[in-house]
């Protein structure tokens, strides 16, 4: 009789919990100030467009409509051997034939439809977790599709940002750490500040192991588990940013990346040598966190934009300045900037020539 007057008691506590938060909420909603969480109304949609995704370094162009729209997004997944490195070919797994995957801009309020379909070569299914749904899964649980299959769901991309995508199929590190990643970027309604050239960059490490002669190397899991990659890389393969690959820009130019870590594991230290960061958009927000910033983090599965001017000709070197993986297992990339120099920000005066750190 004890413990059922006890379970009474309890219950009775609880609810009364409950009636004070309802009553908070209801408080809150009816004191007519701002939420500290916002409550969003959904913009109506108006037409309707196919979205032209971007292989890196490449960006779809700044979205200039005022308004809502449907947005068709079509990606396959495929399984492909391509160069890691140097003497190193491997098997990955990708969106759309590339890693990183494509680059999907959309508008803040936009509905996506989203059609994923599985390469009928491929040996597994796939499916997708976009970081910028609200939904089950980020999509995963409405996309598992098998070889030769599709998949479709709709989704209203209403937090503007940066984000991340990958596959999500079990297990998950298999498929992430084969290169199954990319960004899909989230416009704020008013825009991003114009800038001259906007670049798309993704860190990623990947876990090698040989295959048998005349083979493709593969993931080693038992690495991956380590946390010891064998490489580390911009853009899915060592050199993707360097020597006829680097980027371009000339000086006096605003530049503006977008810069994602697919992981799966290791944490990226994000610096440009010979450069600052002017703005930082910290973590892939829309608001500017940090000005005149040296390095900045970027988490697996996470992302940030950076912006700075080219104030001078030469060739600035983009490394995770967790050093070792810069010159030792290949996170180097380039920006070639040319164009009139000018002595008076930065001249050598003494001394031999040498290239960075």
């Amino acid at each position: 009789m004890r413990s059922v007057s006890r379970r009474l008691a309890i219950a009775a506590v609880a609810a009364a919990s409950l009636a004070g938060s309802t009553a908070c909420m209801s408080a809150e909603a009816a004191s007519g100030e701002t939420p500290a969480v916002p409550v969003r109304s959904l913009p109506e949609i108006r037409g309707e467009e196919r979205a032209v995704p971007t292989t890196a370094p490449n960006v779809p162009p700044p979205i200039t409509r005022e308004y809502a729209t449907k947005v068709v997004v079509e990606l396959e997944t495929v399984e492909k051997v391509m160069r890691l490195a140097d003497g190193v070919d491997y098997t990955f797994w990708t969106f759309g034939g590339t890693v990183p995957g494509r680059f999907i801009r959309v508008r803040e309020g936009d509905l996506v439809e989203f059609h994923l379909t599985n390469s009928k070569h491929s040996m597994v299914p796939h499916n997708i977790d976009l970081h910028a749904v609200t939904g089950p899964g980020g999509g995963a649980a409405a996309t598992l599709t098998i070889p030769g299959g599709e998949s479709v769901f709709t989704f209203r991309a209403i937090n503007p940002g940066l984000y991340v995508y990958h596959c999500a199929v079990s297990p998950v590190p298999m498929h992430i750490g084969n290169g199954m990643y990319g960004m899909i970027l989230v416009e704020p309604a008013e825009g991003l500040p114009k800038v001259d050239r906007e670049f798309y960059v993704m860190q990623s490490e990947f876990y090698a192991k040989p295959g048998e002669i005349g083979s493709a190397h593969t993931l080693d899991m038992e690495r991956g588990a380590a946390e010891q990659p064998t490489h580390v890389v911009f853009n899915g393969a060592v050199g993707a940013l360097t020597g006829a690959n680097a980027l371009e820009a000339k000086v006096g130019e605003s530049i503006r990346l977008f810069v994602g870590n697919g992981g799966p594991n290791l944490v990226s230290s994000f610096h440009v040598i010979g450069e600052i960061f002017d703005n930082v958009y910290g973590e892939g927000g829309t608001m500017i966190s940090q000005r005149n910033v040296q390095t900045t983090l970027i988490p697996a599965g996470g992302s940030a934009i950076v912006e700075f001017r080219a104030e001078k000709a030469g060739d600035l070197v983009l490394v995770d300045h967790s050093i070792f993986r810069a010159f030792n297992k290949g996170a180097l990339g380039m920006i070639k900037i040319t164009g009139e120099d000018n002595p008076e920000l930065y001249a050598q005066l003494k001394g031999l020539p040498m290239a960075g750190h």
